[in-house]
Order: C-alpha cells, then sequence, then structure tokens
C-alpha cells in the first residue's frame, strides 16, 4: 500500500505541470478582471484534485477570495495561500515560466502559487490515500495580501477564531526552507506639519519652517529603532515645501514601523500617535494604525515546528530550521487568534525580484511534510479503511 510520501512523489510532474498552469495566470493585486479569472481557476482545481466544497467570495473593486473546505469535524484547521502577485500584467512576456535546471521561474512562483500547489497536492494525497481526518479542513485563499488585506482581513481574521490552529503556505526562509516561527508587526503611518511661511530672504524671522520641524521630528523618532529588540521606524518618504525661497508652510512623511512583541508595537503605536510640536509654533498631525499584529514566537507555535522538525527528519529525511522575519503576511492577521506556523511553502529565493524561483525538487518533500502536519494534528477518522496509520509516509 502505498504511503502519502510516495503518492505525492508519484504526482511530482503533475504537480509541475499545475504550477506552470498557475504561474501563467497573471494576477497583479490590483487587477480584478485577472484576480476573478484566477480564482475561478483555483475552486475548480480545489473541487478536482481534493474533492471539497470551494466557495467563491465575492469582492467589488478587488479581487475574489475562494473559501474551500475538506473533511469533517466540529474542530477546524486553517491553511491560508494568498495568489495575487506583485508583478504587472504583462510581465509573463519579459519573464516566462520556465525550468532551468532545478530551478522553476515566473512571476509569483515563489511567492506564492508554488506554496499553494503544493498544498493542493498535500490533501489531494491524503485523498488518494483514502485518509479521512477527524477535523474540518478550511482552505483560504486571498487576492489581496500583497497591497496589505484591505478586503479579506475579515474574512481571514473570522476563520481565524473559528481555528484551533493556522497553516501558512508562504514560501520558506532562504534556501535552507526555514519555517517561519515570528513575524513582526508592522504600523503605517502619516506625519503632516503646518508652519508659517514667508520669504526666505526678507523676513526669515516672520516664518517657521515646516521641513525644519519634520527633520526633528525624524531625527526623534529614527532614535526609537533598536535593532537588539527588533524594533524598526522609518520614515521612508517625505515632501514638502513649495519653491526655494519660501519657508516651507507645509510638510509631509510615510512611517513604516515593525516590532516585535504585540507590546512593544502598541508601546511605538501611542507615541507616533502623540507626537507634540518641537516648536510650539508648528502644527503636528499624525494618522495611521497598526495594520498587523506580530506573530510571536509563542509555546504553541514553538510546539508546532518542532513537530514539523519530527516530521521532516523522522519520516521525511531533510533536516528542517526556523527563522525569524521582518516583513508581513497572512498569518499576522491570524496570530493574535490561533497558534500559527507560518513558511510551509516552496523553496527558493527571489521573492518580489526579477530573479525570482522555486527548487522543483524540493516541491514533494513539501508538500509531504505538510501532509504528515495535517495527520498529526487533524487526526485520522475511525473506520476510515484504508486510510489508515500504515498509510502515513
Amino acid at each position: 500500500m502505498k504511503t502519502v510520501k510516495q503518492i505525492i512523489e508519484e504526482n511530482h510532474n503533475e504537480m509541475v505541470e499545475y504550477l506552470r498552469r498557475i504561474v501563467e495566470f497573471e494576477s497583479p493585486s490590483r487587477d480584478k478582471e485577472k484576480l476573478d479569472v484566477l480564482a475561478e481557476w483555483i475552486a475548480s482545481t480545489f473541487r478536482k484534485l481534493v474533492g471539497g466544497k470551494a466557495e467563491i467570495i465575492p469582492v467589488e473593486n478587488y479581487g475574489n477570495h475562494v473559501r474551500c473546505e475538506w473533511g469533517e469535524g466540529e474542530e477546524q484547521i486553517l491553511i491560508l495561500s494568498h495568489f495575487d502577485t506583485v508583478w504587472p500584467a504583462g510581465t509573463l512576456e519579459k519573464n516566462p515560466f520556465r525550468i532551468e535546471g532545478d530551478r522553476a521561474y515566473g512571476p509569483g512562483v515563489f511567492d506564492m502559487k508554488g506554496g499553494l500547489i503544493q498544498g493542493l497536492f498535500a490533501l489531494k494525497a491524503l485523498r488518494e490515500a483514502g485518509i479521512k481526518l477527524n477535523k474540518k479542513i478550511v482552505f483560504f485563499f486571498d487576492s489581496d495580501e500583497e497591497i496589505g488585506n484591505p478586503t479579506s482581513k475579515k474574512f481571514i481574521e473570522k476563520e481565524a477564531q473559528k481555528s484551533e490552529r493556522v497553516f501558512v503556505l508562504e514560501p520558506a526562509m532562504t534556501l535552507e526552507g526555514g519555517l517561519k516561527t515570528s513575524r513582526k508587526g508592522v504600523g503605517i503611518y502619516e506625519l503632516s506639519v503646518k508652519g508659517i511661511p514667508s520669504h526666505s530672504g526678507i523676513d526669515p524671522d516672520k516664518g517657521v519652517s515646516a521641513i525644519d520641524e519634520l527633520a526633528k521630528q525624524i531625527v526623534r523618532l529614527h532614535s526609537e529603532t533598536d535593532l537588539t529588540t527588533g524594533t524598526t521606524i522609518n520614515v521612508g518618504e517625505i515632501s514638502g515645501g513649495s519653491t526655494v525661497n519660501v519657508i516651507a508652510e507645509h510638510a509631509h512623511a510615510e512611517i513604516d514601523v515593525r516590532a516585535k512583541t504585540v507590546e512593544e508595537l502598541n508601546r511605538i503605536d501611542r507615541l507616533i500617535l502623540g507626537l507634540k510640536p518641537i516648536n510650539e509654533k508648528t502644527q503636528v498631525v499624525t494618522t495611521g494604525e497598526i495594520n498587523r499584529m506580530p506573530l510571536e514566537r509563542t509555546e504553541k507555535v514553538q510546539e508546532m515546528f518542532e513537530v514539523a522538525k519530527n516530521i521532516a527528519e523522522n519520516d521525511i529525511g531533510f533536516t528542517l530550521i526556523e527563522k525569524e522575519t521582518g516583513g508581513g503576511s497572512d498569518g499576522n492577521l491570524t496570530a493574535p487568534f490561533a497558534p500559527t506556523l507560518d513558511g510551509l511553502g516552496a523553496v527558493g529565493d527571489g521573492a518580489h525580484a526579477n530573479h525570482e524561483h522555486l527548487l522543483v525538487s524540493h516541491m514533494p518533500k513539501r508538500s509531504a511534510l505538510f501532509a504528515e502536519l495535517l495527520l498529526h494534528y487533524a487526526g485520522i477518522k475511525e473506520g476510515a479503511g484504508i486510510g489508515d496509520t500504515n498509510n502515513r509516509s
């Protein structure tokens, strides 16, 4: 009787063919028409490969999302995968899907269409092995992760609140294939300063420079960066003034904040929203909010990683490591509600870069790892026939 691992290995060529198909659906985050076409393909592919339920979640102005279910049970496990990419329509003409040696190239192949396909083939293998799980598996595919989840956030958070745990099929960290057990939280803010304009040559004493105030505020903010704790504040965009011989009346900055813990992110949030003028003759207004809470390495997250590590070493045959990252993902949205393990997707390099690629040879073992994780946490339904423990990798 074939194991899940053997089934996935035998399906390797088919997996790569489905990778080609999904990469050749271009899916820029703000192109609703293209995203909706891909959403329909994902729903139909899920029904075909997995045999579960697939529902299109319609959204105005942005791409539709897809919610799929497989299995039964009162308890729920959530799987997350986004299908939008940072690449504009037409990128395929310059950077087509292709395989060179062990590397598959193409827009979104690594971030994160490879992980999406690996996830589908993990469920397909469980189905082919005749395994029935004790828990309901919800696979949510969102269309707007790359632009901050403006429409999918509420759906993802709702599903997370109903879930025992969450698995995210984002790319692995580095070519070592590390899982992501910690992600920094993110805050996005705007800082506006109003000064008093005057002629810089005739009446310099009558003016109060908004640019001068903004510069001092930037120095104040950047002093809060602490690389030892992982807190970073980056003023990434600035503008101000009207012309060279006028003391600036207006100045503006956009701020990116990253922090490892909820406590620290909330502290910086209060600091920025509570900024006061250094020069009391200016007016300072800050707006913005925490966009994504941190995915903290809690005891439950650590336990999930240890389970994955043991499966990788003892059942699949490779060494698994863990990493932390400053980037955000759908996993940041679920972390406040359920223990979340991220980075279970493709192994490769070059997310958002022209050399983006994944390692084709790693796809079966990553897919098998994910299938075994589901088996571990969902359990096998009694009386499931051939889907007993002898069927595991």
